[in-house]
């Protein structure tokens, strides 16, 4: 068995999250796997969300795609990658578009599904505050912090006349 058979029968047993992060690891810095990369940070992110089987077919990206003479991207820079012709067919299941979720098609989170979600927390915060202080734990929890309050604001005063005291003599 050679190195590369070796090492594929191996990542082959890895979970998903670890091979995900793994896949990262492997492509950090490289400008050639930059996609790669993303894609693998962005699984291992959002790994409950991945299905256990991608469809993976020959309607899903022809082939002829692939083609050696495409490996000069649109700027002129070499080493661009490949460029797809054919448009990838999501597996069943897989919700596409914008609004997929709060996520754009590179699989980042939009501005107003984070906006939600910070809005969602704040109100939830509140809105355990609030029964919290109607309950007769927290009524009582209230009112010892009351109390303590006013005992502190007492006991500060008392000190203060006394340092006044102790200044007119």
């Amino acid at each position: 068995m050679s190195d590369a058979q070796e090492i594929v029968a191996l990542l082959a047993q890895l979970p998903d999250a670890e091979f995900a992060a793994v896949v990262a690891a492997a492509s950090d810095g490289r400008a050639g796997l930059a996609a790669l990369h993303a894609v693998a940070l962005s699984l291992t992110d959002t790994l409950g969300h991945v299905p256990d089987v991608i469809d993976v077919t020959p309607d899903t990206l022809p082939v002829e795609s692939y083609s050696q003479s495409e490996t000069v991207g649109v700027s002129g820079q070499v080493g661009a990658g490949p460029v797809a012709t054919g448009i990838p067919v999501p597996p069943a299941g897989i919700p596409t578009g914008p609004a997929a979720g709060g996520y754009t098609s590179a699989g980042v989170p939009t501005f107003e599904s984070v906006r939600d979600k910070v809005e969602q927390r704040y109100g939830t915060s509140q809105g355990m505050g609030e029964l919290d202080r109607q309950t007769p734990v927290g009524r009582s929890v209230e009112e010892q912090w009351d109390a303590r309050a006013k005992a502190a604001r007492e006991r500060l005063d008392q000190i203060r006349k006394s340092m006044h005291g102790n200044d007119s003599e």
